[in-house]
C-alpha cells in the first residue's frame, strides 16, 4: 500500500461491481412477501468499519488489505440519512422536516430546490473515487436567466460530509441546492455511481511511463490552470534539499481523512461568522432576531442528533455576541444594561445561556472537552461588557449551585453545571427503570416515595435542567423518567409542607410573615424549570405512563398549577419582572391548549384545594409576604376553568388571590380579623415594581371575570364588591371597572340587569370617594359618567318602573287623577332620558309609554332619530324584537332595516351572533308582502358578504318570488359573488388540515351556483379558473378534480 499524507476523516458508501442490488446505501428491509438474501458478512463488517474508524487506521492495522474489502469500506462510507442533508442546507428556515408545507418559503430552500432538480434529472456524470464524490448539476433556463452548470465536489468520512465544493460561489451558511442534489443522487441511487478506489491505489498499478503519459496529459488538458503549479512541483522533487523530499509519500485528496482530522459535518465557520455579525448589526429588528432565534433552533437540532457541530457552531456565535460593539456602548450609559438592550436581544442572551447549559450537560460528554468549555465560558465570563443574568448588578445567590461571587452574568450557570456528573447511582437508575420498587423503598425511603416512586432531591431549576439536557442530546426517554422523577419530588415536597403547616397553623397565624418562603421563584426562572417539566411531559412521543392512573398531560397540569401556584419574592429589575409574567403568559396559553377532560379537572380540584390550605408556602395561602408575586392572571385562569364544575371553589380562589399586599398599610400583629395577614415591612426592603401597573390591570381583570360571572346573584355580587373595595387601589382602574360593569349590564339582554348596575354604582361611588381632594379634567369625567349611570338608567329602569307598580300606587294612596299625573310625569321622564341617552334608555321608554299612544310614538321616533346616528346595530335589533312582540310588525320592520345599514358582515363571518337578527328581518319582510321583501334586500347584499349567510336567505325567499327577475336575482348574484370571494381569499392562505373543509364549502357553492340558468356552465368555470390559478396545492386541488371534475 502506498503511504499517504493530509487524510481526512471518512464515513459513507461508494459502489463497486461486487455491490448487490440489495446492498445499496439507503435501502432498508425488503416489502413484505418479497424473499431476499441475507446481507454478507464482508458487507456487515465493512458497514461497521466505514461508520467507525478512519480509513488510515484500517491501513495502518492490515499489511494488505484486498480491493473488494477496500470496495465495500468506500462504499459504505457515504451519509445513509437525508435528515442531515436536510438540515444542513435549510439553517436560514424553521423546517426541519422533509415534508413541510406546500406553501410559503419551502419550495425555495436548497434543500427543496436540491430535491426538484434531482427529480428533473440534472445531475450527471457522477464519479467516486475513493472518497470524493463528483458530478454537474444543470440548473434549468428560466425567462431571465439562461441555463447554467455546475460542477460539483463533496468529501466524506464515516457518513459524514467533510468538504464541499461547488461552481455556484455560495456564500452561506447552507449547503446550496447543488451540493444537495448531487449527494441525494449518490444516496438514493448508489447503484448509478461510478466507483473507483482511491487515485493512489490506481497510480500504484501503472509503471513509469504509464505515470509520465497520465501527468503530461493532465497538463495538456488543464495547462492553463495547473502548468504553473506542475513546474513548481517538478522543481521542488528535483531539488534534494526541498520540503517535498523530506516527507514519506505524496497526499491524496480521494483516500480518507487521517486519524488526528476531526469527524464532523462541514461547516463553514467564517460564513457563521459572517451572517451572525451581519445579523447583530441590524439591530434588534424583528428579521435578524427571527434569523437568530432560527439559528439557535438549528444548533437544538443539531444537539438532538448529537452531532458535534452543534457546541462548534455555538461557540462562533458566541463570540460574534461577545464582539458585539453595542455591549461597551451600553455599559458605559448606564451601570444596568435593561434601560438599553432591547426586550428581544435579552432573550437572545438567555437563550445563548440555556444553550451552554444543554451543551455542557451533555450525559456522554468526556472530561477534556467540559473543561474547554469551562475555560471558555470564564473568559467571557471575565469580560466587563458580558451581560448580567437579571440584567442587575450584584444580587443574591440561590440555589445550591451558587457561589460567592456577586456578579452573575448569563453564562454563570453554565460555569456551574461543568462541576455537574451523570454518575450518581440513583439517578443513573431513574434514566434506565433499573430499580426494585419494594426493595429500594426499604432500602432507601428517602430516594422514594410511599408507593415506589423514585425521587431526585436536587436544586429544582438544575434537575430540569437536567431534563432540558436529555431532551436536547436525543435522550426522550430517559428525560421524561427524569421529569416525572422531579414532579413526584414536587408532589412530596408540597405535602409535606401543607402538613407542617398544618401542624403550626395557629403559631404562624399569630406570628404573621416577615420574609419570603420560597426565595428563587421557579416562574420567569432562567433555566425555565416549570416550562421545561411541562414540555417534557406534554411533547413527549411515548404513550408510556408514568404512574398507574396517571398520565404525562396529568403530571404536566399538575407540576404548571404547582409551579404558578408558589409563592415567590418579585425580582428586582425591569427585565427580571417582566420576564415573570411573560413566563407565566406562556405557561397559561399551554394549559389553555389542553382540553379538560374528568381527570385533569381532578387535578385542578386537587392542586386548587392545597394551594387554597398551604399556608406560607403558596401564593393563594393565607399568609402572604408583601413582596410576593400576585397570582391575579393565575386565579383567573384557575377561576374560568372551575367556574362551570365547582364554582364555590373558583370563587374562593379569585377572591383569596385579589389581594395586591404591597399596596396595603401594614397590619396590627394580633389581628386576624381580615382573611389574611400581612406583616408589615420597611419601605426600603422590598423593590421597586416597575410593573404595577400591568399588575393592577391584571387585578382589574379578575375582578371583572367575578363580577360578570356573578350577575343576577345579589349576594356574591356584594362579595366581590366588598373584595374590590377593599383590595384595589387604583381610582381610575376602579373607574374603569366600573364602566365595563355598566357596559356589561346594559349590553347583555333587553333589560339592564340591576345587581350589575348597581355594582357600577357603587363602584363609582368608590372612585368619588377617593378622589375628593382631587379637581381635574379626569375626575370630572368620572363625575359625569357617574350622573348619567345613577339618573338616566336608574330613571327609567327603577324610578319611573317603581313609581307605575301597583304596590307603589296602593302604598302612596292616590287616586285615579293624582295616578294618571304620576304617570305622566313618570313617561316624561323617560322620553328626556331616552332622548339623551337613547342607546341606554329608549327600550325602557318605549316600555312605560306603551298604555300612552302619543307617548310611545315620540318614543319611537326618538328610535328612529338616533337609528340614524350612533345608535348600534344590537340595541335596534332588539328594539325590532319587542315592536313585533307588540303587535307592531311595520314598525319592527323598518327598525330592522335601519339596524342592518350599521352592520358590515365578511365574507368570514358565518358564526357572527348577528346573522340570526338578519334572517329574522327578512322573514319578517317575508311575511309583510313581496314590496317589503324587495325593499329589503338590496340593504341586505349592500351589509352581508357572507356567501353562506346569503344562500340561506336566497333559499327562504325563492318561495315568494322568481329568481329570474329583482330582487332576488341580484341577492343571486351578489351570493355567488360572495362564493368566488371567498374561495379566493381562503385559498390565499389555506393549510391542508382545511382542505375537507374547503370541499365541502365548494358543495355548497355548487348548490346556489345550480340555482341560476347556465349554472352548470357557470360553476364550470368557476372550477377551471381555481385550478388554474392554484395549481400549485396539488393535493388540493386534485381533491377539488376528484369531486368536481
Amino acid at each position: 500500500m502506498a503511504e499517504r499524507a493530509a487524510k481526512r476523516l471518512c464515513c459513507r458508501p461508494g459502489y463497486g461491481s461486487t455491490c448487490r442490488p440489495d446492498q445499496q446505501a439507503g435501502v432498508g428491509a425488503s416489502s413484505a412477501g418479497i424473499m431476499q438474501s441475507p446481507e454478507s458478512l464482508l458487507d456487515v463488517a465493512a458497514r461497521r468499519v466505514a461508520e467507525k474508524w478512519p480509513f488510515q487506521r484500517v491501513e495502518e492495522r492490515f499489511e494488505r488489505i484486498p480491493e473488494p474489502v477496500q470496495r465495500r469500506i468506500v462504499y459504505w462510507s457515504f451519509p445513509r440519512s437525508e435528515r442531515e442533508i436536510c438540515m444542513y442546507s435549510s439553517f436560514g428556515s424553521g423546517a426541519g422536516d422533509l415534508g413541510g408545507p406546500e406553501s410559503g418559503d419551502e419550495p425555495r430552500l436548497p434543500f427543496r430546490r436540491g430535491v426538484a432538480f434531482l427529480d428533473g434529472g440534472c445531475v450527471d456524470h457522477v464519479l467516486q473515487v475513493g472518497f470524493h464524490l463528483s458530478g454537474t448539476v444543470r440548473e434549468p433556463a428560466t425567462p431571465s436567466e439562461p441555463e447554467l452548470l455546475r460542477k460539483v465536489s463533496v468529501s466524506f468520512d464515516r457518513c459524514k460530509i467533510t468538504a464541499v465544493t461547488c461552481g455556484c460561489g455560495n456564500k452561506d451558511i447552507s449547503y446550496c441546492a447543488h451540493v444537495v442534489a448531487l449527494a441525494l443522487y449518490r444516496l438514493r441511487s448508489p447503484e448509478r455511481v461510478e466507483l473507483r478506489l482511491p487515485i493512489s491505489e490506481t497510480l500504484l498499478q501503472m509503471n513509469r511511463d504509464q505515470l509520465q503519459k497520465l501527468v503530461q496529459y493532465l497538463i495538456t488538458v488543464h495547462h492553463t490552470e495547473v502548468l504553473p503549479t506542475a513546474q513548481k512541483l517538478a522543481d521542488d522533487i528535483l531539488s534534494q534539499n526541498s520540503e517535498i523530499n523530506q516527507v514519506h509519500g505524496a497526499p491524496d485528496p480521494t483516500a480518507g481523512a487521517s486519524v488526528d482530522d476531526d469527524n464532523c459535518w462541514h461547516l463553514d465557520e467564517a460564513q457563521v461568522q459572517e451572517q451572525v455579525k451581519h445579523l447583530l448589526s441590524q439591530g434588534g429588528h424583528h428579521g435578524p432576531g427571527k434569523q437568530l432565534n432560527l439559528l439557535f433552533s438549528k444548533m437544538r437540532e443539531m444537539l438532538k442528533m448529537r452531532d458535534s457541530n452543534g457546541a462548534r457552531m455555538l461557540t462562533l456565535i458566541t463570540e460574534q455576541f461577545m464582539g458585539d460593539p453595542r455591549l461597551a456602548l451600553w455599559r458605559q450609559q448606564r451601570p444596568t444594561m435593561t434601560s438599553t438592550m432591547t426586550d428581544k436581544y435579552r432573550q437572545l442572551w438567555n437563550e445563548l445561556g440555556a444553550l451552554w447549559m444543554c451543551v455542557v450537560l451533555n450525559p456522554h460528554c468526556k472530561a477534556e472537552q467540559k473543561s474547554r468549555w469551562l475555560k471558555q465560558l470564564r473568559r467571557w465570563n471575565g469580560v466587563d461588557v458580558c451581560p448580567l443574568e437579571d440584567g442587575n448588578q450584584g444580587g443574591g445567590q440561590l440555589g445550591n449551585l451558587s457561589r460567592d461571587s456577586p456578579r452573575r452574568t448569563v453564562f454563570t450557570r453554565a460555569m456551574e453545571a461543568c462541576d455537574l456528573h451523570w454518575q450518581d447511582p440513583h439517578l443513573q437508575h431513574i434514566l434506565t427503570e433499573d430499580h426494585d420498587a419494594e426493595r429500594c423503598c426499604l432500602d432507601h425511603p428517602d430516594l422514594f416515595d410511599g408507593r415506589g416512586r423514585p425521587l431526585w432531591r436536587e436544586h429544582v431549576p438544575t434537575a430540569c435542567a437536567r431534563v432540558d439536557a436529555l431532551r436536547a442530546h436525543g435522550y426522550p426517554k430517559e428525560a421524561l423518567r427524569l421529569a416525572v422523577a422531579v414532579v413526584n419530588t414536587l408532589r412530596k415536597e408540597q405535602h409535606k409542607e401543607l402538613q407542617q403547616f398544618r401542624s403550626l397553623k395557629k403559631e404562624e397565624l399569630h406570628k404573621g410573615m416577615t420574609s419570603i418562603t420560597n426565595l428563587e421563584g421557579w416562574v420567569g426562572h432562567p433555566l425555565d424549570p416549570v416550562g421545561t417539566l411541562f414540555s417534557t411531559l406534554t411533547e413527549t412521543e411515548t404513550d408510556a405512563v408514568p404512574d398507574e392512573g396517571e398520565t404525562p398531560a396529568a403530571l404536566a397540569v399538575e407540576v404548571a398549577l404547582l409551579g404558578l401556584g408558589q409563592q415567590r419574592a418579585m425580582p428586582d429589575g425591569l427585565y427580571a419582572q417582566e420576564k415573570v409574567f411573560r413566563n407565566e403568559e406562556q405557561l397559561l396559553a399551554k394549559l389553555q391548549q389542553l382540553e379538560l377532560d374528568d381527570a385533569l379537572l381532578n387535578v385542578f380540584r386537587k392542586q386548587a384545594a392545597i394551594l387554597l390550605e398551604a399556608g406560607p408556602y403558596s401564593g393563594l395561602g393565607e399568609l402572604l409576604y408583601r413582596e410576593s408575586v400576585p397570582m391575579h392572571a393565575f386565579a383567573k385562569y384557575l377561576f374560568s376553568s372551575l367556574l362551570p364544575h365547582d364554582a364555590e371553589l373558583a370563587y374562593k380562589i379569585a377572591l383569596r388571590a385579589i389581594r395586591l399586599p404591597v399596596l396595603e398599610s401594614s397590619v396590627a400583629s394580633g389581628d386576624l380579623s381580615r382573611s389574611h395577614h400581612m406583616a408589615s415591612v420597611a419601605a426600603n426592603r422590598y423593590p421597586r415594581w416597575f410593573t404595577l401597573s400591568h399588575i393592577e390591570s391584571q387585578q382589574c381583570e379578575l375582578a371583572s371575570a367575578m363580577l360578570t360571572a356573578a350577575k343576577g346573584d345579589a349576594y356574591k355580587l356584594q362579595t366581590v364588591l366588598e373584595s374590590i373595595q377593599k383590595n384595589i387601589h387604583s381610582s381610575s382602574h376602579i373607574f374603569k371597572l366600573a364602566q365595563d360593569v355598566f357596559k356589561i349590564a346594559t349590553t347583555m339582554g333587553d333589560l339592564p340587569d340591576l345587581t350589575l348596575l348597581k355594582v357600577s354604582l357603587e363602584l363609582g361611588l368608590q372612585v368619588m370617594r377617593m378622589t375628593l381632594s382631587t379637581v381635574d379634567r379626569q375626575r370630572r369625567k368620572m363625575v359625569c359618567w357617574l350622573v348619567t349611570c345613577a339618573t338616566e338608567v336608574e330613571a327609567t329602569s327603577v324610578v319611573a318602573s317603581s313609581v307605575l307598580s301597583n304596590g307603589a300606587v296602593a302604598r302612596l294612596h292616590v287616586d285615579s287623577r293624582q295616578q294618571e299625573n304620576l304617570a305622566n310625569s313618570a313617561r316624561a321622564l323617560a322620553l328626556q332620558c331616552a332622548a339623551k341617552d337613547p342607546q341606554n334608555c329608549a327600550l325602557s321608554a318605549l316600555t312605560l309609554c306603551e298604555k300612552d299612544r302619543a307617548a310611545f310614538e315620540m318614543a319611537y321616533q326618538i328610535v328612529l332619530d338616533a337609528a340614524s346616528a350612533d345608535m348600534s346595530y344590537m340595541k335596534l335589533f332588539t328594539i325590532a324584537h319587542y315592536m313585533e312582540e307588540r303587535g307592531y310588525p311595520m314598525k319592527a320592520y323598518k327598525l330592522a332595516t335601519l339596524a342592518m345599514t350599521h352592520l358590515n358582515l365578511s365574507y368570514n363571518q358565518d358564526l357572527h351572533p348577528a346573522i340570526g337578527d338578519v334572517l329574522w328581518a327578512c322573514a319578517l319582510s317575508h311575511s309583510l308582502g313581496k314590496n317589503e321583501l324587495a325593499a329589503v334586500i338590496p340593504v341586505v347584499v349592500k351589509s352581508v358578504k357572507c356567501a353562506t349567510v346569503l344562500s340561506d336567505i336566497l333559499r327562504r325567499c325563492a318561495k315568494l318570488m322568481s329568481l329570474d327577475k329583482a330582487p332576488l336575482r341580484i341577492l343571486l348574484d351578489a351570493a355567488i359573488a360572495a362564493y368566488i370571494d371567498t374561495a379566493h381569499s381562503r385559498l390565499t392562505h389555506i393549510s391542508p388540515r382545511h382542505y375537507g373543509e374547503f370541499i365541502d364549502f365548494l358543495s355548497k357553492a355548487r348548490e346556489t351556483f345550480l340555482m341560476a340558468h347556465h349554472s352548470h356552465v357557470q360553476f364550470t368555470q368557476f372550477i377551471e379558473n381555481l385550478k388554474q390559478i392554484y395549481k400549485g396545492k396539488k393535493k388540493l386541488m386534485l381533491l377539488v378534480r376528484e369531486h368536481f371534475g
